[in-house]
Order: structure tokens, then C-alpha cells, then sequence
């Protein structure tokens, strides 16, 4: 499958997994256009928003970023996956969540700016 950086896809964490989870593509564009490039970066997500609101590491994507429910990407940890554990496209963030998410990430990894 064809992904772009920020497209919302279902993905499987193994591939001998049968759940998917909902994860956002962050590898550059360059590196996501590549076939031969078989791992991308992602940040899981979670289909469960918590009842008091999103984590200090958390941002909120909704339908404003094409998804029919809301989900809570984290911006914790970067997981590397495989390209053909990634099963479907669900939506794309929009360009004011992406820039939520680069500063989250930022906070939440002390990259330096």
C-alpha cells in the first residue's frame, strides 16, 4: 500500500497480529514514496480517549482529520513497522493537528529547536 507522511492508517503492530490499530505515518515524504524502503515511523494511536481528556502526551484527532470516531495519537514513543503491516487508510491529519503533533512531540521527546 501507498502512504504518504500524515495519512491515518489501520496497521497491525506484528505482522502475525490479527487486531489493527490506528497509527499515524510521520516518515518523510521521500522515504514514504520509496518501495524499497519496507519500515516507516508511525505514531500509535488509540480508539479509547480517556473520560478526563487527552494525556500530557496525547493530541485528539477527529473527523476534522477524516475519521468517522475520535482517536488519542501518542507522542511518547515512535514505533517502527513493517510496510505490509500497514492495512488501510482512514483518514489524513490536517495541517492544525499536524502542527499540534511536531509541537507535542517536540515537548514530549526535549527536541531541540
Amino acid at each position: 500500500m501507498q502512504v504518504e507522511q500524515w495519512d491515518i492508517v489501520r496497521f497491525r503492530i506484528r505482522s502475525e497480529d490479527k487486531d489493527l490499530h490506528p497509527a499515524v505515518v510521520i516518515s518523510p515524504p521521500e522515504w514514504c514514496m520509496n518501495g524499497n524502503r519496507t519500515r516507516l515511523n508511525v505514531l500509535a494511536c488509540s480508539k479509547r480517549v480517556p473520560a478526563e481528556g487527552p494525556k500530557s502526551h496525547q493530541v485528539v484527532l477527529n473527523g476534522a482529520d477524516g475519521l468517522e470516531f475520535q482517536i488519542v495519537c501518542g507522542c511518547e514513543f515512535i514505533h517502527v513497522v513493517l510496510r505490509e503491516c500497514l492495512i488501510e487508510k482512514i483518514g489524513r491529519v490536517s495541517p492544525v493537528r499536524r502542527r499540534a503533533l511536531g509541537r507535542k512531540l517536540n515537548e514530549v521527546l526535549r527536541l531541540p529547536i
